[in-house]
């Protein structure tokens, strides 16, 4: 008998990971399942540190979004900059990289159930409705998830097709951003599902919403003069109140048949088109919440992924196959008025600039992006039976994925003779393929040395081949250097004049997991797990610098799970020390263009904490929380060289010399110190209906801005924060009315602080004008206030 067999089932409550209900009554044979080992198994049983969220937690925390759960979670830091636009990170192995157009892959993997949903750029962001649960896994997962589950996965599980019989809901809402400055716009939620049963062995789902999310950053009216020409631009065509609004909906449908007793298939689809206007950061030189920009911002991402999932016997062996094809396209507009006016301050470059008749015109700029994303993939796997002694769990993976760029900076009336020769008006255009393929051969072997002792041992053998071709530059009449002067091939990816890039990096390595789990008792776990992770190395989009090198996370790490007091009482945590080696940093170089470099080695130690309690029948509570300790290990050079030596200078290197960017023992940046979360709900009946009060508080301390010491001090700290979040309903049956007020004191949660360019440029208001430079804050949402309905039938 395995031991996870052997193990009592936990008689703990979903408790507030789940399902906290405004019944009084509390469901305390409920299990917390989770797929983490690619298995169905109790939370309890697994040596991982997991996370899960469930439907009904989802709900109560008025989760729509990425951005709504990662709140809850302690081990995720992000960046964002806007729906869409978000970097994760887990456990501080964040290197503040730039997230500009196609750079490094990222560090944590997003499923949904089966398929990778994690593109070149980020993941894709769901409307969160149907959702069974988020199960969030910290530390490196890449024996079982792959590259891009370097530092954690985040899984995101939908509620599937069933014959059981029919069901169906739905829900409106309505909202308001309320911040204290009194802006703030409207907006609402519309969704529904129905499950549908075809036959005894055949069922079929859907789901669909719409959302409109308000704005709350103004675009004040103001007008800016470009020094060297002495031309003024205003916005007053532009200027509006609460700019930032977004517009999503979409759907998926799942169908699932039951071939025989041991075979089914599920093919789905789903779709989402998201649509934001605005700028999701501001200026507090403009004032709380303000900005002044001089051109169009918007985005539309559109997405649509087919997937099948395959599953069945092969003997004593469960078989499963997970494929999936997605098609995403984003178009931008995007200002970087700050880029011409800061460069005009600096060097005069604005009188550079003139019509097809030769008069100087507003240099100022505007980007429209054109990217094309393209993924499928593929995965076979067998799992043999979870209650033998020897258990394995095996298959294939492959992967590819494409980006396609198209990235036009504008400058309105430009003369021909210095524009792109193919892109009228574009003083630069980045127009590149980038292709990633992905192969990988994975195995993890589980023994019972004892009925309570375990040993895992896990391998992932990868190959990649990253490619990347095209142009990038200026056109030939302004440079005779870069852009078309350094084109070596007419031949041309379509819209390009040339090719001046096509450079490709591959390799084959290994990952491994080592684990040991041994029951204390029944329902006390303890795990020691030594675990590497990976994300594959690339190629720079500037052509003349040299690919950057996969970079490695190696983890060691203890950790316990435990439910008591009757199984009212779940506390659970994990402690770790990650050494991160060659980290892959990216940031904004010259043109404002991307380049990756590899940053030297970190550290990082922490620990995790989750602890839930159900002292009374009607009332819960929870609290969680990361400590993370994260610091340079070797200095970073601005020159990369095998020492790490910021002395070296390569003979015949033109400037800048080589110095050092960041020391040793540099604090990584945009992860706090401290992240947690307090989480209490109180359930009570008014007559014959159920009600319940919920409060909830997210806090963290302070964040660095960037890698780099120089830079850093330019952005500034990124200050610690608590928000709150208040709510009160009551419900029937299968209804339920809520009221709830999310960061009911307005603070200004500081989760992003970047530039358009170059930080010393752009930001440094020693170098600039007396206006100083414009550091842009991107804010958790303000004071949000709303009501909402749902029903089930």
């Amino acid at each position: 008998m395995s031991r996870i067999s052997r193990r009592k089932t936990s008689r703990l409550a979903v408790l507030l990971s789940t399902s906290v209900l405004v019944s009084p009554a509390f469901a305390q044979d409920d299990e917390i399942i989770v797929t983490a080992q690619k298995r169905a198994e109790n939370l309890q049983d697994v040596p991982i540190s997991i996370q899960a969220v469930g439907e009904q937690k989802l709900d109560d925390l008025q989760v729509s979004e990425f951005v709504d759960y990662a709140r809850y979670l302690p081990s995720v830091a992000y960046q964002t900059a806007g729906p869409g636009f978000s970097t994760i990170y887990f456990r501080g192995v964040a290197s503040g990289e730039n997230s500009n157009h196609s750079a490094s892959l990222p560090s944590v993997g997003i499923y949904l159930d089966e398929q990778p949903i994690t593109t070149i750029t980020g993941a894709l962001d769901i409307h969160m409705y149907d959702v069974k649960q988020v199960e969030a896994y910290a530390g490196p997962q890449g024996t079982l998830y792959g590259a891009s589950s370097q530092a954690g996965t985040i899984k995101i599980v939908a509620n599937k097709p069933s014959t059981e019989g029919f069901e169906g809901g739905y829900g409106f809402e309505v909202n308001r951003f309320a911040p204290d400055n009194s802006k703030g716009g409207t907006g609402g939620v519309l969704e529904g599902f129905v499950n549908i049963p075809l036959s005894d062995n055949a069922a079929v789902r859907i789901v669909g919403w719409a959302r409109r999310d308000g704005g709350y950053i103004d675009n004040e009216l103001g007008s800016i003069t470009y020094p060297s020409s002495g031309i003024t631009d205003d916005n007053a065509d532009l200027a509006d109140d609460d700019y930032n609004d977004v517009v999503t909906y979409g759907g998926r449908a799942a169908l699932k048949i039951d071939l025989d007793e041991s075979w089914s298939i599920t093919p789905g689809i789903m779709g989402q088109v998201q649509k934001s206007d605005g700028f999701f950061g501001f200026d507090p030189a403009a004032g709380d919440l303000n900005v002044s920009h001089f051109n169009p911002e918007s985005s539309d991402d559109s997405w649509i992924q087919a997937s099948l999932t395959v599953e069945g016997k092969l003997g004593i062996f469960d078989a499963i196959y997970a494929g999936a094809y997605l098609d995403r396209n984003v178009d931008t507009e995007s200002d970087y008025s700050d880029y011409a006016y800061f460069y005009d301050a600096i060097s005069g470059y604005g009188v550079f600039f003139y019509d097809n008749a030769f008069n100087l015109i507003n240099p100022s700029q505007f980007i429209q992006g054109f990217d094309r994303y393209t993924k499928q993939s593929h995965e076979f796997r067998i799992t043999s039976p979870s209650e033998n002694r020897l258990r394995f769990i095996g298959g294939l993976f492959y992967q590819r994925q494409t980006h396609n760029i198209e990235q036009n900076y504008i400058i309105r009336d430009l003369n021909d003779g210095i524009a792109i020769s193919t892109k009228p008006d574009n003083i630069w255009l980045t127009k590149q393929l980038r292709i990633d393929r992905d192969y990988a051969i994975f195995g993890e072997l589980a023994f019972d040395i004892t009925d309570r002792l375990t040993a895992t041992g896990g391998v992932r053998v990868f190959h990649y081949d990253n490619t990347l071709e095209g142009f990038f530059g200026f056109g030939a009449g302004y440079s005779g250097s870069t852009g078309e002067a350094a084109c070596f091939s007419a031949d041309a990816i379509d819209g390009a004049p040339c090719t001046n890039l096509d450079k490709g990096t591959k390799d084959t390595d290994f990952i491994h997991k080592l684990n040991l789990a041994y029951d204390l008792a029944d329902n006390a776990l303890i795990y020691a797990t030594w675990s590497r992770g990976f994300r594959p190395g690339g190629i720079n989009r500037r052509g003349t610098l040299d690919p950057y090198l996969p970079d490695y996370l190696d983890n060691y790490e203890v950790g316990w799970k435990t439910t008591f007091a009757d199984g009212m009482v779940r506390f659970n945590g994990a402690a770790y020390l990650q050494q991160w080696s060659d980290i892959q940093f990216s940031f904004l170089g010259a043109n404002g263009l991307t380049e990756i470099r590899n940053a030297g080695d970190a550290n990082i130690w922490g620990a995790e904490l989750d602890l839930a309690l159900q002292p009374t029948d009607n009332f819960t509570l929870s609290v969680s929380g990361a400590y993370n300790e994260a610091h340079l290990t070797k200095d970073y050079c601005r020159i990369a060289n095998p020492a790490f030596d910021c002395t070296f200078q390569p003979p015949g290197t033109p400037p800048p010399t080589n110095a050092t960017l960041a020391p040793d023992g540099t604090r990584l940046p945009i992860t706090p110190k401290l992240k947690a979360n307090v989480i209490a709900r109180y359930g009570f009946n008014i007559g014959s209906l159920d009600a319940h009060l919920q409060g909830a508080l997210v806090a963290q301390t302070d964040a660095k801005s960037d890698l780099r010491i120089v830079n850093r001090e330019i952005l500034g700290d990124q200050p610690g924060y608590a928000s709150v979040d208040l709510s009160a309903g009551v419900g029937k049956d299968n209804w339920s009315l809520e009221i709830y007020a999310d960061n009911v004191f307005d603070k200004r949660g500081d989760i992003f602080r970047f530039t358009q360019c170059n930080e010393p440029i752009c930001g440094d208001e020693a170098d600039v004008t007396a206006s100083g430079g414009r550091v842009y804050t991107v804010p958790i949402k303000p004071r949000l206030i709303g009501i909402k309905f749902s029903n089930r039938f």
